[in-house]
């Protein structure tokens, strides 16, 4: 082929190319036409650093692919597929030829408004990779792994899909699966992924709401069993990465923020798990963090006896106590590996038994009811919980003192508005007290008070 032949034959082809619609069948043949001009049968580039002409169009193709899979949408999802297929094979040989590898780690850049797209507003605009079949998702998602490093903003891209209902769970399972294998490689940086696992944990949202829906057709809706699995596949990662205290490290400011805005109960146990998961015994934890998470949990702990109530009939009962120890389990741990947060925790209860119905100003309290006889019964349900656990039945009898305080707040409140409260309310009230009283009794005699 002659040069001047050939390089009237690679323009008229470009521009062949690129005129032609998206959907056109001479779309389709130029791509496949491509593929022979960039990639040959043994998979490798051809890419002659001697032939810098051919060099240049093929920088031009490869930049053309984002820009066409975006323009084909979900609307030709055949033609996508061969698309995709190509980025993959360009990925595959770039990471053994190195000529267009910068152009390929460019293609990412581009590639963000195939996953998705955030506005200032807030609102999220999802590109075609949502819509398109799991073939096309899965090759999309294969060519992830090929990027030398893959950017921030991609990643967040991505991230936004994984909050979209309409993601099929199989798919985002998937996506952690190739972006966990993409860290291995090296290919991103710690403090991404690390962005990336909190965003899908903090900002998923679990529907419905309520754990215990009053309607069956809620419950076969609900997505509260893949964010459990999402959960353990978060927590599984992280604990791969490396060094445990030196991502305790990274990680404990940032849960400590995203705590301290009042995610809602599955939010907040993931994050919690997390920390428990690159824990130790004795905590970790920092002096202000063990401050600022006794006020996070004791509103936690009473929004999950708020959310998933006590039940008279066995067979609920137990269903509903076996899934109350699902949420109460983190705390559990936290405690166990410091004294010094149950009893901050303990103490945080007793003054929320007498603050202003009005304005509490402890704690999480995202749903839990803000009057008296609603933390007093709350505050009651969650000390037996904990004295349930064996190994916090001798510890307990350590914080006697706290206890008392409780229980003082709890006769206050009963003495103070006694004139107030309805014969019911004052049972109930009762009722907690005694359940309370009645659980210090079984302390060891030497460390009562």
């Amino acid at each position: 082929m002659t040069s001047n032949w050939k390089t009237r034959f690679l323009q008229a082809f470009t521009k062949a190319f690129q005129d032609c619609s998206p959907g056109s069948s001479i779309k389709l043949a130029c791509l496949t036409a491509m593929e022979e001009l960039l990639i040959s049968k043994g998979s490798m580039l051809l890419c002659d650093v001697g032939d810098s002409e051919l060099v240049d169009y093929q920088i031009v193709w490869i930049r053309e692919l984002p820009r066409l899979l975006i323009l084909l949408g979900d609307r030709h999802p055949s033609y996508s597929e061969v698309v995709l297929r190509l980025l993959l094979h360009l990925g595959q040989c770039c990471s053994i030829s190195s000529v267009l590898t910068a152009e390929y780690d460019n293609t990412q850049y581009s590639l963000q408004e195939f996953y998705s797209t955030s506005h200032e507003d807030g609102n999220i605009c999802y590109g075609p990779f949502i819509r398109l079949s799991r073939d096309c998702q899965e090759l999309s998602l294969s060519c992830l792994y090929y990027f030398s490093h893959l950017d921030m903003l991609l990643l967040k891209s991505i991230a936004f899909c994984c909050l979209c209902h309409e993601l099929d769970s199989s798919v985002l399972f998937r996506i952690i699966e190739v972006l966990h294998s993409a860290y291995e490689a090296g290919h991103i940086q710690i403090a991404d992924h690390i962005s990336f696992f909190i965003t899908l944990v903090s900002r998923l949202k679990v529907c419905p709401e309520n754990i215990f829906p009053p309607n069956d057709s809620d419950a076969t809706i609900s997505n509260r069993g893949t964010f459990k699995l999402l959960t353990c596949m978060v927590c599984s990662c992280l604990s791969q990465m490396g060094d445990n205290s030196l991502l305790f490290l990274i990680l404990e400011r940032v849960i400590m923020e995203q705590l301290s805005q009042k995610p809602l109960l599955d939010n907040a146990y993931a994050m919690l798990r997390i920390l428990v998961v690159l824990d130790a015994k004795p905590t970790r934890l920092s002096e202000k963090s063990i401050v600022t998470l006794s006020n996070f949990l004791t509103g936690y702990l009473l929004d999950v006896v708020h959310c998933i109530p006590e039940d008279d009939d066995n067979s609920v009962g137990s269903i509903r106590r076996h899934a109350q120890r699902y949420y109460f389990v983190p705390c559990f741990f936290l405690f166990d590996r410091s004294l010094k947060l149950l009893t901050l925790t303990l103490n945080m209860m007793g003054s929320l038994i007498t603050e202003s119905t009005s304005s509490p100003s402890h704690g999480y309290c995202n749903r839990c009811a803000t009057d008296h006889l609603s933390r007093i019964n709350a505050i009651a349900s969650v000390l037996l919980s904990v004295h349930k656990e064996p190994k916090f039945q001798h510890v307990l009898s350590l914080l006697r003192t706290e206890i008392d305080c409780i229980l003082q707040g709890i006769s206050s409140v009963k003495t103070s508005e006694g004139s107030n409260l309805t014969t019911g309310e004052r049972h109930r009230i009762q009722y907690a007290f005694d359940r309370i009283e009645t659980t210090t009794r079984s302390f060891p005699q030497q460390m009562g008070m």
